[in-house]
């Protein structure tokens, strides 16, 4: 693993005050005029300056190849989902495929507008049943998704 501290990446905190062992994201990185690396890091609705020798990385975003591997996973679930509409069970991996393509060209608002139409199908399939298996699959790809949209663009 990468262990660079990077923008989306979330670390743990261990210099001592008042942030000691907390868990933040890294919103930001910048660099003092002594060139040491400065870590904004988000904690809840602030945020925080540290150095990156203050910091110990706990989770690395997702790289681009994970998001898509995690796009093919949701594919796959989908495949599963009995009691998708017929509409929904043709637009839901028509976006999903097209949201695999449009993520290498970082296009945000198209990635955003595909995702959040992606999201909304699932959101309101899940309601209708929440208790299947593929959700366990699907969740958490959609989360890493999420994550990599939000840090990436």
């Amino acid at each position: 693993m990468n262990d660079r501290i990077e923008k989306g990446d979330i670390v743990l905190i261990n210099k001592s005050g008042i942030y000691h062992k907390q868990i933040g994201e890294v919103s930001e990185i910048d660099y003092n005029i002594f060139f040491v690396k400065i870590v904004i890091v988000k904690l809840g609705n602030q945020e925080a300056n540290f150095e990156e020798k203050d910091l110990q990385l706990q989770t690395k975003k997702p790289s681009l190849q994970e998001v898509i591997a995690s796009i093919d996973k949701i594919i796959e679930q989908v495949k599963q989902i009995p009691h998708l509409p017929t509409r929904e069970k043709v637009e839901l991996p028509n976006r999903l495929k097209y949201l695999k393509l449009d993520i290498p060209k970082l296009d945000k608002q198209l990635i955003q507008k595909n995702f959040d139409s992606i999201e909304k199908i699932l959101s309101a399939t899940r309601e209708a049943d929440s208790s299947a298996s593929f959700w366990q699959e699907i969740v958490p790809n959609l989360e890493k998704i999420s994550w990599w949209i939000r840090t990436s663009l």
